[in-house]
């Protein structure tokens, strides 16, 4: 799980959403935890892997394992 950050933040960069944008979408009134997970300073728990995942569309495996790739 050590490339979570960096796929997030190619996820987040895909589709155009801001740190900020997307802490609002989950839930979160800072975007401090987020921008501390793509810099790999955090992991998140698994709730908030399945809810990154099902925001972006993609499976908490595709984003969670360093093998799987994002299409």
């Amino acid at each position: 799980m050590k490339r979570i950050g960096e796929k997030l933040r190619f996820l987040r960069q895909k589709q155009e959403v801001s740190l900020r944008e997307l802490a609002s979408k989950l839930g979160f009134s800072s975007h401090a935890h987020l921008a501390r997970i793509e810099r790999g300073e955090k992991k998140p728990s698994a709730e908030l892997a399945l809810r990154i995942a099902r925001f972006f569309g993609v499976s908490a495996d595709q984003l969670m394992d360093d093998d799987l790739e994002l299409d």
